[in-house]
């Protein structure tokens, strides 16, 4: 079954005659405003206006014929709408981690240098200490705005128009879409469902052999539901004629499986994505990485914008790797929290939790409608996230882990609603 995803919003360019680096050379004085301006002085503005009208017609057909990605509310704008301060909203609905990063982190920020310079292009200071932590040589990393510039840059990199992707719902939207970004086409090879959601291996077989695809999406801990993949699954799947890409954000939450980015160096058809949003607190800086084979790593270093990853954002990721002790402790906490939260929703009697290996619960609500669920809870400032869609999804809401006090805070929520 082959499925286009959502696109993203149509943003406006960048006016002839300027340009988005500050080092490339100037354009010509006389822009294109001034042309516009010269058209409405002999033509009386009509032909103009006709064009300001019609400017879609410039938008690539995919792009226009697509709708638009829905993002998480940011804090201050549900602040707003619930008409509370910050402090008083427990935000239950994006995976961050609410202990924030080291104390290194912002010790480093306020001790900046040079943010007045480009950063390095190449992030050379985190891939070094990206390569002692991971085992992987420095050749084989890049660094980008958050995994989800990783995953968009591979398919610019990798796609023709109509080339084909492996998708495995439920799992994180940024692979159809930034699919449908590219022009591409979402073959989905649909999870087996509640409460494991496996993976349907002999379908992903005969999809690779069917469709031919380019890429093949894996997630694990897949997100939204917080299973994980078998290493035996994954080996079989890794002798398909297929670029593997294996997203393990969520890897450090996990108990049982340890990540496979040193794999790389010996799989040819191997990529393993990481992020610093959830483990390190990050989300906020826009900072992830990936492990590539050398025959595809060449390729994303080509095309790949040359300021990427902000001075800010690779100074904080260096300054997170260098307390592993702490985050080993944040990670501690939210694994042992994770396992409270999920005996304490499992004795709310409209919910079923499905177990995790990652920093949040999925949860099927039982006998009344999530989405008012989802608005009751709001009411009492905790943020969840909702699912109507996919069929395996619908009527679920999905639950971060926090901190002890917030889970509190949620039980006391569900216990009044």
């Amino acid at each position: 079954m082959m499925s286009m995803s959502l696109a993203p919003r149509v943003t406006s360019a960048v006016p002839i005659g300027r340009s988005g680096r500050g080092a490339g050379r100037a354009g010509p004085r006389t822009s294109c405003r001034a042309i516009v301006d010269r058209s409405t002085e002999t033509q009386g503005g009509s032909e103009a206006l006709a064009m300001s009208s019609n400017t879609t017609q410039y938008v690539r057909k995919h792009i226009v014929e697509l709708a638009s990605y829905t993002p998480i509310v940011p804090f201050e704008v549900l602040s707003e709408q619930l008409g509370r301060a910050p402090e008083d909203i427990v935000k239950l609905d994006a995976n961050e981690n609410p202990y924030g990063p080291p104390p290194e982190v912002a010790e480093a920020l306020a001790s900046l240098r040079f943010p007045n310079i480009y950063p390095d292009p190449e992030s050379r200071a985190l891939r070094r200490a990206l390569a002692d932590e991971c085992g992987v040589p420095i050749e084989s990393l890049l660094v980008g705005c958050g995994a989800d510039e990783l995953i968009d840059l591979l398919m610019r990199v990798i796609l023709d128009p109509g080339d084909v992707i492996i998708n495995t719902p439920p799992t994180f939207g940024m692979y159809a879409f930034d699919c449908a970004v590219n022009a591409g086409v979402a073959v989905d090879v649909p999870r087996l469902g509640p409460p494991h959601f496996k993976i349907d291996v002999e379908g992903i077989q005969k999809a690779v052999m069917e469709h031919k695809p380019k890429l093949l999406f894996l997630t694990s801990p897949n997100n939204p539901d917080g299973s994980l993949l078998s290493d035996e699954d994954i080996d079989v799947l890794l002798q398909l004629p297929v670029l593997v890409v294996l997203d393990e954000a969520y890897i450090e939450f996990s108990e049982t499986t340890s990540s496979r980015i040193a794999e790389v160096q010996t799989r040819d058809n191997l990529i393993v994505l990481r992020t610093f949003s959830k483990r390190a607190a990050l989300a906020g800086m826009r900072i992830g990485y990936g492990a590539f084979p050398k025959g595809i790593i060449e390729y994303m270093w080509r095309a790949k914008q040359p300021y990427n990853v902000s001075v800010a954002a690779e100074v904080a990721a260096v300054a997170a790797l260098s307390n592993p002790r702490y985050l080993k402790l944040v990670k501690d906490l939210l694994v042992a929290e994770r396992g409270r939260m999920f005996d304490m929703l499992s004795e709310c009697s409209f919910l079923s939790p499905y177990p995790s290996a990652a920093n949040f619960i999925l949860c099927k609500v039982e006998d009344r409608d999530a989405l008012e669920v989802k608005q009751l809870l709001a009411g009492e400032g905790i943020i969840v996230r909702h699912y109507s869609s996919p069929a395996s999804l619908a009527g679920c809401i999905r639950i971060s882990v926090g901190k002890p006090e917030q889970t509190d805070r949620l039980a006391a929520a569900l216990a009044l609603i």
